[in-house]
């Protein structure tokens, strides 16, 4: 049985080394693809003037790099501790979210589809507010020796 483990293990740490080499790599692509959409947005004319679908473009893109820099801190993590760690999966979910209410047309979505995303929205927060409201407590309780 201790081979089979080892050779699980040796396994697992495999696919998460090559998951977080990719994901530098998507990062750094994306980054670059980021870069390019800003420098073309902005010298094409009226240089240095972007109109709202540019922005909202940029902005939307900027966010998907956020998400990808919170994913590979999500494998790290379970690289480092072998556990998710709730916080972090939080932290990637509200992000997504805040990046779909940042491109978002109202327009193209019904009362009911909005009030859903508000309530993802608040949903995850109240989530987020309670795991680090739970971890600070959880940090702040000290052992009581029994000497």
């Amino acid at each position: 049985m201790k081979g089979i483990e080892m050779v699980f293990k040796f396994f697992e740490r495999l696919i998460v080394g090559s998951l977080i080499i990719m994901m530098v790599v998507v990062i750094i692509l994306s980054t670059f693809q980021l870069g390019r959409m800003l420098i073309l947005d902005i010298f094409t004319p009226p240089n240095y003037l972007l109109e709202i679908t540019e922005l909202l473009d940029i902005f939307g893109f900027f966010m998907l790099i956020l998400i990808g820099v919170e994913l590979l801190e999500t494998i790290r993590a379970y690289l480092d501790d072998h556990e998710v760690h709730v916080e972090i999966v939080l932290e990637v979910a509200l992000i997504a979210v805040a990046r779909k209410v940042v491109i978002i047309d109202v327009k193209e979505y019904s009362s009911n589809s909005l009030f859903a995303i508000a309530a993802i929205v608040f949903s995850l927060s109240a989530a987020y507010y309670l795991q680090k409201k739970a971890r600070t407590r959880h940090k702040s309780i000290s052992p009581v020796s029994d000497n």
